[in-house]
């Protein structure tokens, strides 16, 4: 188990070692062995206040991102109708 997880020499970088197939469930994603094996790194290296923080700061900017992106399609749809509302007046009726 303690071979998953390598650092080179210089202690610069991890090398994990990679699965073959990719997870389908959470239950197999949290078994696998990068997530296992990076998990034991944090773990043997008492990182886990730093990960905390690393987690806490891409899960606050993926929120920030996708309230972005649900406000700017809101935002076109709102366009997009009002466009749309100005076209159907703007044609006369035709009998």
């Amino acid at each position: 188990m303690a071979d998953k997880v390598k650092l080179s020499k210089d202690g610069s970088s991890i090398d994990f070692v990679q699965s073959e197939g990719i997870p389908t469930s959470i239950k197999k994603f949290r078994q696998s062995p990068e997530i296992e094996g990076f998990y034991r790194f944090i773990f043997e290296n008492d990182l886990q206040k730093e990960a905390y923080d690393i987690l806490d700061r891409i899960i606050t900017a993926r929120k920030l991102k996708k309230a972005k992106e649900t406000k700017d399609a809101k935002t076109a749809a709102v366009e997009l109708k009002a466009k749309d509302d100005k076209s159907v007046k703007a044609k006369p009726k035709s009998k």
